[in-house]
């Protein structure tokens, strides 16, 4: 690598992240990598009502932390969304495609095994800042 190379890197966090062991959003450049998100409430609680619920607060989660950092949800350009249960693909994806009225991001999806604090769903993204 070129010595005169430098990559402009940040790692962010917040409160809200206080005590985990990643950084809440890596930003490189005008790239914000966010680290997966939960539905997890304010107490660090996964939030109760299953998978619609649970997909609606994780997607909260994330426009918060993007807010946080500088970008929003019209700035997503990929997601990767990790489910517990496939067969709840269909459930979430109705809430999910509620958060980008003006376009979808690139996406992937798949089926994990077991989620941390035994969660549905954990959904990562990657955005441009404003």
């Amino acid at each position: 690598m070129d010595a005169e190379y430098q990559l402009d890197v940040e790692y962010l966090s917040s409160e809200k992240m206080k005590g985990y062991p990643f950084s809440e959003v890596v930003r490189v450049g005008n790239m914000l990598y966010l680290s997966g998100q939960l539905g997890m409430d304010d107490s660090r609680k996964i939030v109760p009502g299953g998978i619609a619920e649970e997909t609606r607060q994780t997607m909260e989660n994330i426009k918060s932390a993007l807010k946080r950092h500088g970008s929003s949800l019209d700035h997503v350009v990929k997601v990767t969304v990790m489910l517990a249960n496939m067969d709840e693909w269909a459930e979430m994806n109705k809430v999910y495609a509620g958060f980008f009225p003006k376009h979808f991001p690139a996406r992937s999806a798949f089926g994990a095994t077991g989620l941390a604090l035994g969660a549905r769903v954990e959904i990562e993204c990657i955005a441009v800042l404003k």
